[in-house]
């Protein structure tokens, strides 16, 4: 089962571009995807630069709509994401639990949808899908 676990460090939303972490907090984090990585589970994990950096599409009305960030509305953005293998939701959660995160960082932990979690009339839909995937994974 893959999940992904999403970082939502609070405080995040206003950072200016090119605001980096603390080298303690690198550090920290770096001996945690090692540890995800050491155990086989980790997929893929990435920082994300700070929302200044951003833009956001929105399609109000059926036309795209590009806002340049910062976005002042908004209250919660992600840091960062790791993708990993799990064999259940639970064990997903118990590697959230072991990051490193401080005190204004949240982990929301999402299993990914795979073909089998879709019902039939759906997978037609779907046909070519896993192949676009892994196309695009090379």
């Amino acid at each position: 089962m893959r999940f992904m676990m999403l970082m939502i460090p609070k405080g995040y939303e206003r950072a200016a571009a090119g605001e980096m972490p603390e080298a303690e907090a690198v550090a920290a984090m770096m001996k945690y995807n090692e540890a995800l990585q050491q155990a086989g589970v980790l997929i893929t994990c990435d920082g994300l630069h700070p929302p200044s950096m951003g833009a956001r599409v929105s399609f109000e009305g059926g036309r795209p709509l590009v806002i340049d960030g910062p976005f002042a509305e908004v209250k919660e953005v992600l840091g960062g994401y790791w993708m990993i293998d799990v064999a259940s939701r639970e064990e997903a959660i118990a590697w959230a639990t072991r990051c490193p995160a401080g005190p204004n960082e949240v982990i929301e932990v999402r299993q990914v949808q795979e073909m089998a979690d879709f019902p039939d009339e759906l997978k037609a839909e779907l046909a070519g899908f896993e192949a676009m995937q892994a196309a695009g994974r090379r």
